[in-house]
């Protein structure tokens, strides 16, 4: 079939651009890239443009796009609207989309996410009842504590001071709410591990439409920002197979303000084109305005002379088409002041100004600034999108920052006055429309929506510059807040700081944006609430949560001491914060401290008495030092309270267990399944309920299920381990063993597991070797002492083997209880 002629408005354009003699190697470099087939050596799979601000890099991957389209390319923008991977992987969904291949799969996936994700966010909070704003914090935290899910590589609160019987039980104490609530582990992965569960099917997507186009071409604006979390990614789905493999004709083409970062991108030079951007040079530029009509020299040398080669600047001046040599005479005034100067519409003039005070515009947010009849304002919004500093996709537009600075320190110079009334006026217009947005969502739920966020952003900025030290206060606030929100929606704080300090010329707001940039760069929450905590005025009301949230982010780092001294200063503050106490519960339990976490408890309970979620925790905690009928009270009592949390019927199946009550635990741990069915945790102590009826197909059923759903779970290892052992198949076992010591070298009963099955095997030498490196981790392991004594028999060595039994008696023997005293020796 012969292919279509283009249309003559294609025709044009292409004349047009060709005509433009700018960036003309690099596009030529772009388009010969996409004349070579990904086999060929010479062919590129990543364009880098790098240059500073100013020097076109929008504009020319814009080029490149248009040159990718021409070629049958199917193409897709990301630039800094997009704040995270799945937010990046929405747009190119929704354009790709839009050119006539739609993305279901991924489409379906990403709604699932977002839905899933709200549930999550507030079903994790600690207080899921009490706490006024459920919060994405608690996914944070569960990332820290999920061991029993799988999804994580490291040890939560609990886990670390748990012995190998209890380490799951711990770690899946914070996910209760979470499991409970989402529908099946494929949701509880999609909300805690978004990048690993989307990337994949957003893969299959560019493979079904890479198969439909010649090429597929990825562009990657502000990457500078955007970079921050697009880098890391692309760099595995370019390099690695770990989330499937990337069709060969995909091209991506990245644009930001640094090089590539060495460390990361060194080998891999042969596939990508590096293109550093400088200024025009004065061939480049005087093309550009002889294209535009700009020929007059004085005025050509004026421009030359103003916007030092810049093309953004060149640009602009060429829209208004100078041709007055008197225009020229000011030897003074800047680019952007030219341009003003140089616009002989008065209307224009005031709309470019106004336009730059918001960060972004939209139709709406233009007709808050713009005072013009209603007639004209689709001409002037036409003329505002068409000129070269305004940039955007779809309905939302941002002027370029070398030209809306200016902009602003001319109009901040002017009129003080009126920048202060211009800016109220606008935050006063946002706060109504956020209003009008809270009113439609549940009481606590506005944190949560990101239209809303944006708006408060917006709001926050205008006020900020409006009156810097009054309004200073509430965004600090604000920033606490926004610590239990995740990293993305905290960063856009920190952003809205460094940004209305510059914008605004205000030294005490650049200087908090500067440090609180810093600290999040170093250490995200825990910085940013340090700097918080360090630079704010003792009486402002926050400090107390802002010490929690310190805490809250040591503890998931690990450092549990630090969260205890964090939490103290906050319940210094404020001795009533059930946040921080409740910290305090699972820190200590992290240390090992069960009985300092139980008195903590019983100060959450007195101020919580009706939560039960600190039921079922104190009710574990007793379990978990053997306190079994009181464990049983507080987990009754819990379940009557809320009988939809499959952790407390698994924790009261556990503790019934624990006291030989085999049918009344064999019903609560069906419950905790039948609430939750990919609860790996509970199907783990139904083995041992199993194990105890002597059903070992069974046990192994339920332990085989278990390590489907959460395959490195070191103790999950070890107890299959010891049940493939106990019906005779230890070279099974070993592999058991053998993984769960990889996935934790410290753990000493998968050592004293794997020596019972070396001497099962007549192994002895290893035996010993691994029953001595349980006894090294664990001097008073009297099951691995009693397991030795045995091997020390078989080798000979009886006095060894009866040192060994002596030991194990001895350890085993009961404690006597203290002397009692006759009363006459009673002082």
């Amino acid at each position: 079939m012969a292919q279509a002629r283009p249309s003559m408005q294609e025709l044009i354009g292409r004349r047009r651009r060709a005509g433009f003699v700018g960036r003309g190697d690099e596009r030529a470099a772009f388009r010969a890239n996409l004349d070579v087939p990904p086999e060929d050596e010479r062919h590129r799979f990543l364009f880098h443009v790098r240059g500073n601000a100013g020097v076109g890099k929008t504009f020319l991957i814009r080029e490149l796009e248009q040159v990718a389209r021409e070629r049958g390319a199917l193409t897709a923008y990301v630039d800094e609207g997009a704040g995270s991977v799945p937010e990046a992987m929405a747009a190119i969904a929704r354009q790709l989309g839009q050119q006539g291949h739609r993305c279901k799969e991924l489409e379906r996936l990403l709604a699932a996410y977002r839905e899933r994700r709200h549930e999550a966010e507030a079903a994790l909070a600690l207080d899921p009842e009490a706490a006024p704003r459920p919060s994405a914090a608690s996914l944070a935290a569960a990332r820290a504590g999920l061991v029993g899910l799988g999804m994580v590589p490291v040890v939560g609160p609990f886990a670390g001071a748990l012995d190998a019987d209890r380490l799951a039980q711990g770690a899946d104490r914070l996910r209760a709410g979470l499991s409970a609530r989402l529908r099946n582990q494929e949701d509880v992965h999609l909300v805690l591990s978004p990048e690993r569960a989307l990337t994949p099917a957003l893969l299959d997507e560019l493979a079904a439409t890479a198969s439909a186009a010649p090429w597929v071409v990825l562009f990657f604006d502000t990457y500078e920002r955007t970079g921050r979390f697009l880098d890391g990614w692309l760099h595995e789905i370019m390099t690695t197979d770990r989330y499937g493999t990337l069709p060969a004709n995909v091209v991506l083409v990245t644009a930001g303000q640094l090089p590539l970062a060495p460390a990361r991108w060194a080998g891999f030079a042969d596939f990508v084109a590096d293109v550093p951007l400088g200024p025009f040079t004065e061939a480049e530029a005087r093309g550009l305005l002889a294209d535009r009509g700009v020929r007059d020299e004085p005025v050509v040398a004026e421009v030359l002379r103003l916007t030092g080669g810049l093309p953004v600047l060149v640009s602009t001046l060429a829209e208004t088409r100078p041709a007055d040599p008197r225009d020229v005479g000011d030897p003074s005034g800047t680019a952007v002041e030219r341009f003003l100067k140089w616009e002989q519409d008065p209307v224009r003039r005031a709309t470019a100004l106004a336009c730059a005070l918001p960060r972004t515009l939209d139709a709406d947010v233009f007709r808050a600034v713009v005072e013009c009849p209603e007639e004209e304002f689709d001409a002037l919004y036409a003329w505002l999108q068409g000129m070269p500093f305004v940039s955007g996709r779809g309905d939302r537009m941002r002027y370029h920052d070398l030209v809306r600075a200016p902009m602003l320190r001319l109009q901040r110079r002017q009129s003080p006055r009126g920048w202060a009334e211009r800016h109220r006026r606008l935050a006063r217009t946002f706060t109504r429309w956020l209003g009008e947005t809270e009113a439609a969502l549940e009481p606590g739920e506005s944190w949560k929506e990101e239209d809303w966020r944006e708006l408060r952003l917006a709001a926050s900025y205008h006020f900020l510059c409006a009156d810097p030290r009054s309004a200073l206060p509430t965004v600090l606030a604000d920033l606490v807040t926004a610590c239990d929100h995740g990293d993305e929606v905290l960063w856009r704080w920190v952003r809205l700081l460094v940004e209305a300090g510059e914008d605004a010329g205000a030294r005490n707001l650049e200087s908090w944006g500067s440090a609180l940039a810093e600290a999040f760069a170093a250490d995200a929450v825990a910085g940013v609430a340090a700097v918080l905590l360090d630079r704010a005025r003792s009486e402002e009301p926050w400090r107390a949560t802002a010490c929690a949230v310190r805490g809250d982010a040591l503890a998931r780092a690990g450092d549990q001491q630090g969260a205890l001294d964090e939490y103290d200063r906050a319940l210094a503050l404020d001795a009533s914060l059930v946040r921080a106490l409740r910290g305090k519960v699972l820190a200590r339990s992290a240390l090992g401290d069960y009985r300092a976490a139980l008195e903590d408890l019983r100060r959450v309970l007195e101020l919580e008495p009706d939560n039960p979620y600190n039921l079922f925790l104190r009710g574990e905690h007793l379990r978990i030092l053997g306190r079994y009928e009181e464990a049983l009270a507080d987990l009754d009592r819990g379940i009557r309270l809320d009988p939809g949390q499959s952790f407390a019927w698994a924790s009261r199946g556990a503790a019934r267990l624990a006291r030989g009550e085999l049918d009344e635990a064999q019903a609560d741990l069906n419950r905790a399944l039948e609430l939750n069915p990919d609860y790996a945790w509970a199907l783990a102590r139904r083995a041992r309920l199993w194990r105890a009826r002597r059903d070992r197909n069974r046990q192994l059923a339920d332990l085989e299920r278990a390590l489907a759903l959460q395959p490195d779970w070191a103790w999950g290892r070890c107890e299959r381990g010891d049940a493939l052992r106990a019906a005779g198949r230890d070279e099974e076992a070993l592999l058991d063993y053998d993984r769960a010591l990889a996935l934790d070298p410290d753990y000493a009963s998968a050592y004293a597991s794997r020596g019972a099955s070396q001497a099962n095997l007549g192994r002895l030498q290893q035996a010993l070797a691994d029953l001595g490196h349980a006894l090294r981790l664990n001097p008073v392991y009297v099951w691995a002492l009693e397991r030795r004594a045995e091997v020390h028999r078989r080798l000979g060595a009886d006095d060894l083997a009866e040192a060994d039994e002596t030991h194990a008696a001895r350890l085993s023997a009961p404690v006597p209880p203290p002397p009692r005293h006759h009363p006459s020796s009673v002082n």
